[in-house]
């Protein structure tokens, strides 16, 4: 078992040697992003049911979101076609999923 994940660790870091993105920080900053992302999609909507501006959270929400994929965009090198598809399909359904989340009825029984 040890030489399996031994074996996909080389091939993995063989992959970030081939595309110049190192495999370490792509995953730190993907576990940094999620939950910051989470954090101010929750603020937005927190400031939405209290009627207050959020545009400013909107917009670091969604930042937050496309660290790990902007990271991989602007420093890896010979990338395949697929692998940019699968990041623009990324951002719409993330964009369609906050635009729905963001949108939905308040739930008036819920606390804000």
């Amino acid at each position: 078992m040890m030489e399996y994940i031994y074996d996909f660790k080389d091939w993995l870091f063989s992959l970030g040697e081939k595309h110049d993105v190192n495999p370490l920080l792509l995953a730190i900053l993907y576990l940094v992003s999620k939950p910051l992302f989470f954090f101010f999609l929750g603020w937005v909507i927190k400031n939405m049911r209290n009627k207050k501006p959020f545009m400013t959270q909107l917009l670091i929400a969604c930042v937050c979101f496309s660290i790990p994929y902007s990271y991989l965009i602007f420093a890896g090198r010979n990338i395949s076609v697929w692998v940019y598809v699968f990041i623009a399909v990324v951002y719409a359904y993330g964009g369609f999923s906050i635009y729905k989340k963001v949108t939905e009825k308040v739930d008036p029984t819920m606390p804000a």
